[in-house]
């Protein structure tokens, strides 16, 4: 657990669901769905850079990234997000990379107006963004878990709000968001926070969401979790896609692991930015994280 701020409780989710309103998701729901398979990536234990030791002790102050200290170009936006380390094994056992692994960095996926997600080129307002995608294949009679994790850097804290802001109104003029060729999510509930709210005490601003996802041609649909956090300019954001015959019990197990995994990569990036600002003049020409690379690459396909 990376501390009170930095991972969500099971029971910090049960009063997001108690206070739900209508609101909206982001970019990340359409990176999740219709890159079906499993990959051969093994899992291996939260490094260091995931650690409670690499984080703030829990204070007053959000996980953030101060805008001074985020990167200024594409080139070295690519660098940060390349260089944190997200293992599959963040969101709980049994996860390995998902084939296709990795989308972006210089695209990202956009809801059209006929409210379908699409990957487009980043607009200008935007320096990179990177999805990693993971799969928990089925067992005992459930289906697989789906997992993705999307880490966004925008030119300015500014436009990172905005990005926050025109997510909660996605549901709004889409009820039904179709994901893919044979996907759809609805009735999505969420809520947005900024940090000085009382059930925010993670980062600058975060977004909650939870609803379901509908297979063509399956009767039941199923569980959908989307979570998305600002740190200054920098966005990160988290679908889950449950399985098939899951308990009550199972959902919010498999809820609150994904947002311990999100808290391992919030942290990292207030390390980054906490690294950042104590570094030397000539220290600070490094654009990755200060925790070691992660050594995965993505390639998960268009929605």
């Amino acid at each position: 657990m990376v501390g009170r701020r930095a991972v969500l409780s099971a029971a910090a989710v049960a009063l997001l669901l108690a206070g739900c309103t209508n609101g909206g998701h982001g970019e990340d729901e359409a990176t999740q769905k219709d890159t079906a398979g499993t990959s051969s990536g093994t899992a291996g234990s939260p490094t260091a850079s995931g650690s409670a030791s690499a984080s703030p002790s829990a204070s007053s102050r959000p996980y953030t990234l101060a805008e001074a200290a985020a990167p200024k170009t594409r080139a070295e936006a690519v660098a940060f997000v390349r260089g944190l380390t997200v293992q599959p094994d963040y969101f709980g056992t049994g996860y390995r990379r998902r084939d296709p692994y990795e989308l972006g960095p210089t695209s990202w996926a956009v809801l059209g107006e006929d409210c379908l997600w699409r990957r487009e080129a980043l607009p200008s307002t935007v320096l990179a963004s990177l999805t990693r995608s993971f799969v928990r294949p089925g067992t005992d009679g459930t289906g697989a878990v789906y997992v993705s994790l999307t880490v966004t850097v925008h030119t300015s804290t500014l436009q990172a709000r905005r990005d926050m802001a025109s997510s909660l109104d996605e549901p709004l003029r889409c009820p039904q968001e179709r994901l893919n060729a044979t996907d759809t999510v609805q009735k999505m509930t969420s809520r947005g926070d900024p940090f000085d709210e009382q059930r925010n005490a993670t980062t600058d601003d975060d977004l909650t969401e939870f609803g379901q996802y509908v297979v063509d041609g399956d009767a039941k649909p199923r569980r959908f979790d989307w979570f998305k956090h600002r740190l200054g300019p920098v966005t990160v954001a988290a679908t889950v896609r449950h399985a098939a015959g899951e308990s009550d019990e199972e959902q919010t197990a498999l809820t609150d692991a994904a947002l311990t995994g999100v808290g391992y990569v919030t942290a990292d990036v207030d390390r980054y930015s906490r690294d950042r600002a104590s570094a030397t003049p000539s220290a600070t020409a490094s654009t990755a994280p200060s925790a070691t690379p992660s050594t995965e690459v993505k390639g998960a396909g268009d929605e």
